[in-house]
């Protein structure tokens, strides 16, 4: 019994020095932030990116395009805060039968939990995009930490669910520092292969603006980068979803994503 008691706290001791040192390996890497960009395709052809940044996440994990050689998409919706748009998305979603995933903040959280448990409920991922949306990179390691628990606590207080795999970092800027981190965390780093600039409530062109913008990036493997606030998005979804089935696109899951 007293040599099973030894085994047992010999390996617990083992596991919390590698997670020490793994930590404090993460601490020692470069900073130096990154903004995230894409480099679209032609004629629908697949996105491409700085050839630094594709290495960061090939080593960290982390994605921001699935696979090239099929047609599929990855819908994701990052919410910030609420706009009166989210009921209508998730209206067409569930009437398209099409999965998405839902990046939200500390506010949204603590603003709309009955939003957050409809996500969960309709079979959408909801992930994570920090308490405050800070820039990750610019935040000590605590701070860090704290960031991305107080969403992943504040979500299962919410929907008892205690799992949280995926992490959008605010504003797309991060560093090898903050793939490392997060990844030990626990977290998939999600970025993006298509978007446009569609988040500015008082700037918003119109579903036909929101359509076209979105067909003529779309491409095999694509994740999706769209803002609930958007009206136009909201108004256009239903029939981006309908022409991209049409083309023989299908939308998945981020747990079915691969390279």
């Amino acid at each position: 019994m007293k040599l099973k008691i030894f085994a047992l706290t010999l390996t617990l001791a083992l596991s919390f020095f590698v997670l020490s040192f793994d930590y404090l390996q993460a601490r020692n890497l470069d900073n130096t932030p990154y903004d995230w960009y894409f480099i679209p395709g032609k004629n629908n052809s697949p996105s491409t990116t700085e050839p630094h940044y594709q290495k960061l996440l090939d080593k960290y994990g982390g994605y921001y395009i699935g696979n090239i050689q099929e047609k599929e998409l990855y819908l994701t919706f990052d919410n910030g805060y609420e706009n009166g748009y989210t009921p209508i998305i998730l209206d067409i979603l569930k009437e398209k039968g099409v999965p998405a995933a839902f990046f939200v903040t500390g506010h949204y959280l603590k603003t709309q939990p009955e939003l957050v448990k409809r996500m969960v409920n309709e079979g959408h991922i909801v992930g994570n995009h920090s308490w405050n949306h800070p820039s990750l990179v610019d935040v000590d390691d605590q701070t860090l930490k704290m960031e991305l628990e107080k969403v992943k606590e504040k979500f299962a207080e919410i929907t008892g669910i205690e799992e949280m795999k995926y992490l959008r970092p605010p504003r797309g800027i991060f560093s090898e520092r903050t793939l490392a981190l997060s990844s030990q965390l626990g977290y998939t780093n999600i970025f993006w292969s298509l978007a446009y600039m569609d988040w500015d409530i008082n700037n918003q062109k119109g579903s036909q603006f929101a359509y076209d913008s979105i067909m003529k990036r779309v491409h095999p493997g694509a994740i999706m980068l769209l803002h609930s606030v958007s009206k136009d998005n909201a108004e256009a979804l239903g029939r981006v979803i309908d022409d991209l089935q049409k083309q023989g696109y299908t939308f998945k899951s981020l747990d079915e994503l691969k390279k």
